[in-house]
């Protein structure tokens, strides 16, 4: 709970203060207009580097917006023999335009496997959290807990999912636009941590995301395992700590898992 708490009290210290009152000075862009850094982001994820220093001094430390700074930090993830990967907020999108709905999140790396994952969620002050082989929890600072289940598995047309749209292959949006009319219902959240959260709790039945920054999918991913899914790269092959493409899949089940990849997600 030591570093669940880091991320709260960083939250709360820095991002929260700033919700609904940054002015356009306090917002920019990175790579394009839709990747956004505010200066809750960098004070946030300051404020968790200073603390992680502290208890965990051995720890590499892999922030989105360190790495921003110094892109050849990544590359150090793979082979790291303990190493806290940190998203400051997710959801930036969301939170430079007022919308509460975005995450503070951290996940553990040791030797190239994550063993630990925390999607903090500021609005509710509430954890969803995971150790490898010890399930996903809803957790309150109260020190009530909750073990996650994923949903029953559904026939596709009755599917409910998370996608992030606007990382889909440029030459194969339109096909899985229309193939997505096979499902239910799909929403974007512009916020991978609650997707995930929305997905361990057991209200969808999958998601779906192209782009894998480690900050934004590690700790989710283990979660959403540890609550009963199963994940993958669109290849089938595992999702690691080192991968930053190849898609990744989560479905609460295999064989939803083959029937997604198989009439949906057919990039």
């Amino acid at each position: 709970m030591e570093l669940a708490t880091i991320l709260r009290d960083a939250a709360r210290a820095e991002a929260l203060p700033r919700f609904r009152r940054l002015d356009a000075s306090m917002v920019h862009t990175k790579t394009s207009a839709i990747d956004l850094v505010t200066e809750a982001d960098v004070a946030t994820e300051e404020a968790i580097k200073a603390a992680l220093a502290r208890v965990m001094p051995e720890a590499l430390f892999v922030g989105e917006e360190s790495v921003a700074a110094d892109p050849a930090l990544l590359g150090r993830l793979a082979d790291a023999d303990f190493a806290v990967v940190v998203d400051p907020i997710d959801g930036t999108a969301n939170y430079a335009a007022g919308l509460p709905l975005f995450a503070t999140m951290a996940a553990v790396v040791s030797k190239g496997e994550t063993i630990a994952g925390i999607i903090y969620d500021p609005m509710g002050d509430d954890w969803m959290m995971a150790e490898k082989g010890a399930g996903a929890w809803l957790r309150r600072p109260n020190g009530e807990a909750v073990r996650m289940q994923v949903a029953a598995p559904l026939p596709l047309a009755e599917m409910v999912g998370c996608v992030s749209v606007s990382y889909l292959p440029a030459d194969r949006r339109a096909e899985v636009l229309g193939n997505l009319d096979k499902v239910r219902v799909v929403s974007n959240f512009r916020c991978a941590g609650h997707e995930y959260r929305t997905l361990v709790s057991g209200h969808a039945q999958f998601g779906c995301w192209n782009k894998l920054m480690p900050w934004d999918h590690l700790g989710g991913a283990l979660m959403s395992q540890e609550a009963g899914a199963f994940a993958a790269r669109l290849d089938g092959q595992p999702y690691l700590p080192s991968h930053v493409d190849g898609g990744l899949l989560v479905a609460v089940d295999k064989d939803s898992w083959d029937a997604l990849r198989r009439n949906v997600f057919t990039f």
